[in-house]
């Protein structure tokens, strides 16, 4: 007893805190997380019931309640996938931890400053594909916008084929008539699990933020467009990635076709078969016969069958909207071999009349050349397209950028230049969570990139003292971001105008 008054006695004289639980209670019952300093953190809260068995395949449903306090103190498991591992450009820090892995992983966490004051409510939504993810990765950590007063949520959905695998079979188990999806109706979920706790947690139900990176951006976009996410938020940042102007989300009978096919090559086994089949075996099946192909389905039900209809007829989520791209995010799809003949040849073909306008703004007249109009053309239909078509329709404001801040090269590494998610680390303000030999360079690029999205996730607009102008989206307009700030009206006004058809 006197050595644990003496370590006590310790950490006050050296202006220590020693960290201790914090409770809070929710709907379903009581969570104990703990303190960092002055935030209290909250991990591995279920805002789901498990999906598993008869509820694989199944939108989410309510958990059940329970009695005693609930410990949450440590990540849930991250979603069936892959074992993640890092390459390329994304090392350890960016990669989901590689276990434990369940189909069990319906989790939240929180990260929050213990004050009375009710503070907006940040929810990310990780990227991978659709195929992976978690929110427990390095980058995603919510410290530091819980130190400036932001209540920051990171959540797991399913993804893969337990989240937006559809089928026929499945489709006639509802009432609607659908299937997939699966995914989405998980981060709803969360949302309606948020609107009735996070006041719990210090967090203003009413000022809401989603938020997401590449697959992340394109759920942000899919909640913006979903009937069923009405009311759930109240502004929306996608970083690199979105439906309008793709092809990306697909229709029900595309899904439906091709999870048929699938089932056909698992020799015919029935949904209830395969139900009974453990997560990961089932996982490792898929694997075996090569389907990795999973995405949002316009089902009419989760998304519209005509989604850039919806946008037009106002059918859809019309929040204040701050979305845009890196410019390595082009480098993320591989670029076709093809020779500059036969690269005009495309051209003239798929643009009629309008090939001499393309070819002037995505020139290909060497192999350098035709490379980095492909890339460029790739960075503005991926990220750029998407959200230009959404600020046509949006009736409140819309802030568009492009990062084009290089992080420091990793010692042996190469250096990949401002690729896909280099941006998550300045966005998040956790260059720290990131082993490299970071420059003064890159922390001011840290603290302006930061600044911005915490201004417009309390307000609704980026701008706020000391900051350079950020101006609205009229019909163009796009601030250039790296340790500085530029806004340039007509960056690629034209070339998306051609991209628009």
């Amino acid at each position: 007893m006197k050595l644990l008054s003496f370590l006590f006695i310790l950490f006050v004289a050296i202006g220590c805190k020693p960290e201790h639980s914090f409770i809070v209670k929710t709907d379903k019952g009581t969570v104990e997380g703990y303190e960092k300093g002055d935030i209290d953190i909250f991990k591995g809260i279920p805002f789901a019931a498990p999906p598993v068995g008869d509820l694989r395949w199944k939108a989410p449903q309510e958990h059940e309640t329970w009695e005693s306090v609930l410990q949450t103190k440590e990540f849930s498991a991250s979603p069936i996938q892959s074992k993640p591992k890092p390459f390329r450009m994304w090392t350890a820090e960016f990669i989901s931890p590689p276990e434990p892995l369940s189909e069990d992983c319906l989790y939240l966490n929180i990260w929050a400053k213990n004050t009375k004051e009710k503070k907006p409510v940040f929810v990310w939504i990780y990227g991978g594909g659709f195929n992976s993810g978690s929110a427990g990765c390095a980058i995603y950590d919510g410290e530091e916008y819980a130190k400036n007063d932001v209540v920051f949520v990171s959540i797991n959905y399913r993804v893969n084929m337990f989240g937006y695998l559809a089928h026929p079979e499945l489709s006639s188990e509802n009432d609607e008539g659908i299937s997939g999806n699966y995914g989405l109706l998980d981060q709803i979920q969360a949302l309606k699990w948020i609107q009735k706790n996070i006041a719990a947690f210090g967090g203003d139900p009413n000022n809401v933020t989603v938020a997401g990176q590449s697959a992340g951006s394109m759920s942000v976009h899919s909640l913006v467009a979903s009937p069923l996410a009405k009311g759930l938020f109240n502004k929306a940042i996608g970083q690199s990635g979105g439906f309008l102007g793709g092809n990306r989300a697909v229709t029900l009978e595309e899904a439906e076709l091709k999870g048929k096919e699938l089932f056909d090559k698992l020799d015919g086994k029935s949904i209830q078969d395969l139900r009974g089949v453990p997560a990961e075996e089932l996982f490792q099946m898929v694997n075996k016969v090569g389907y990795t192909s999973y995405a949002p389905v316009r089902d009419g039900v989760v998304l519209a069958n005509d989604l850039e209809g919806s946008f037009k007829s106002g059918e859809f989520n019309d929040v204040p909207f701050l979305g845009g791209w890196v410019s390595g995010d082009g480098k993320l799809l591989s670029a076709p071999e093809i020779s500059p003949e036969d690269y005009k040849k495309e051209i003239t073909e798929e643009y009629g009349e309008k090939a001499e306008g393309y070819l002037a703004l995505f020139p290909g007249n060497n192999s350098d050349e035709l490379q980095a109009s492909i890339s460029k053309k790739n960075m503005l239909g991926f990220a750029g397209l998407p959200v230009h078509l959404l600020a046509k329709y949006n009736t409140q404001p819309v802030y568009v950028y492009e990062i084009n801040h290089v992080p420091v090269e990793k010692p042996g590494f190469p250096n990949y230049g401002a690729f896909h998610t280099s941006d998550v680390p300045l966005t998040l303000h956790n260059l720290h969570t990131w082993d490299r030999p970071w420059r003064d360079i890159d922390r001011k690029a840290e603290t302006l990139i930061s600044s911005y999205w915490l201004n417009f996730i309390k307000t609704g607009n980026p701008n706020g003292e000391g900051l350079p102008e950020w101006q609205v989206y009229n019909n163009g307009g796009v601030q250039l971001l790296n340790d500085s700030a530029t806004f340039e009206p007509d960056l690629y006004q034209a070339e998306l105008k051609i991209l628009s058809k």
